[in-house]
């Protein structure tokens, strides 16, 4: 599987990127037709709390594509939201075919 991070107007530390690729992998593991990981991240609102963006874009092959993005204090935590949701959005497409 394909992983794409773009970190917007900042450089994402290698143990963010780590974080990411796991978190990524992780969820392919329980889904394999995910072929490629599009993730965005950005700081919304310099100085300020809940500023963290994160947006995943998953790629599935003859299925729409699964999109989350969410906002937290840390980019992590984004990440852990985002995840959760594309995890309800995949058993919810498995259960819809």
């Amino acid at each position: 599987m394909e992983i794409k991070i773009n970190a917007i107007h900042f450089e994402a530390t290698e143990k963010l990127n780590d974080f990411i690729n796991k978190k990524v992998e992780k969820l392919a593991k329980h889904n394999e037709l995910v072929n490629t990981a599009e993730i965005v991240l950005k700081v919304v609102k310099p100085e300020t709390a809940m500023n963290k963006e994160a947006s995943v874009k998953l790629t599935v092959p003859r299925s729409e594509d699964l999109f989350a993005s969410k906002v937290a204090d840390t980019f992590e935590e984004a990440i852990d939201n985002c995840m959760d949701a594309l995890k309800r959005q995949l058993e919810k497409g498995r259960r819809d075919r």
